[in-house]
């Protein structure tokens, strides 16, 4: 730990080492502090692929994409100044991660021929394999409760499939009906949450 990477990333860690030590403002800042600002700049980053999908310029997500490397790179600062973890662990422990749930790349496994829902199986089946020794079968780690709800009905009614559950008959409430609209985004190939916002984003352009 304390070790910058290279290049304008260790640029980036050293203004915000500096800023930790000298702005009141940054020195104040917490986990649970950032929590708003992240959630800020990531929204804004999905706006910016959206207008670069519109115009065909994608300077301004190259912006926010720095904002949301920001927010990463502030609670690296922090953890670091707690002696937890810095950005080259948080660096270190993805790039593991991409190995290990990738062995078709990586690993041992023949990758010829698979299509991309083969792949998401099998990155479903070692993240799996991941769970701490003991720990009941298809046993899941919950889902954020903070998800966007039609994101987090996506993700509830994916995990049931892979289950190999049914989709629940849930009856007529609007909650219910609404799931069942998820479910049925889900059986026709379409991302309820993406066929949304288009729809939204046609109303404000007017």
């Amino acid at each position: 730990m304390g070790e910058a990477p290279p290049g304008a990333v260790a640029e980036l860690v050293a203004v915000m080492r500096r800023l930790r030590a000298e702005c009141p403002w940054k020195q104040e800042q917490t986990h649970r502090s950032l929590v708003r600002y992240l959630l800020e700049e990531t929204y804004e980053t999905v706006d910016a692929i959206d207008a670069g999908e519109t115009s065909g310029d994608w300077s301004h997500l190259a912006e926010e994409l720095g904002d949301v490397l920001l927010q990463v790179v502030f609670h690296a600062a922090i953890a670091e100044e707690r002696g937890e973890f810095d950005l080259d662990d948080v660096a270190r422990g993805i790039t593991a991660k991409m190995r290990r749930r990738n062995p078709h790349v990586f690993g041992d496994v023949d990758g010829a021929g698979l299509d991309a829902a083969e792949v998401d199986a099998l990155w479903q089946r070692m993240k799996a394999a991941e769970k701490p020794s003991g720990a009941a079968a298809g046993a899941a780690s919950p889902l954020p409760s903070g998800l966007p709800a039609l994101l987090y009905a996506d993700k509830a009614l994916a995990r049931r499939e892979r289950a190999g559950l049914p989709v629940p008959d849930t009856g007529t409430g609007l909650g219910e009906r609404l799931l069942a609209l998820v479910a049925e985004a889900r059986a026709a190939g379409v991302d309820p949450e993406e066929a949304l916002r288009d729809v939204v984003r046609g109303l404000e352009a007017g």
